[in-house]
């Protein structure tokens, strides 16, 4: 993942209404413009801000089905930061936590 593409998932994760609509389409994907915004207490263009920041970021794809626009969670980006931000760096804490725990358990 380039730095420009990383900045853009990071940006779009940092607003608790975007987690927000995030958390609601990976409960039920597919849903539409209206079902999100009935959701929450913001205007309809308020919504259609935050959902464009998610698409940018490739956090939220789109489907036309008639005339309806269906909006999916992609969480293929969110994985990518796990692997290169937080699965490097908790491997070795964890492992040395675990070690700790075993050895304080042991009976003297």
């Amino acid at each position: 993942m380039a730095d420009d593409e990383l900045g853009s998932v990071f940006k779009a994760l940092a607003d608790p209404t975007r987690r927000f609509l995030l958390d609601l389409l990976f409960a039920r994907d597919g849903r539409t413009l209206t079902e999100l915004e009935s959701e929450l207490e913001m205007t309809r263009f308020g919504v259609m801000k935050h959902l464009k920041v998610l698409e940018d970021a490739n956090l939220v794809v789109t489907r036309r089905s008639g005339r309806e626009k269906l909006h999916f969670l992609n969480p293929v980006p969110i994985r990518q930061i796990h692997d290169r931000w937080i699965d490097k760096f908790t491997k070795q804490s964890v492992t040395a936590l675990l070690d700790l725990k075993t050895s304080l358990e042991r009976p003297t």
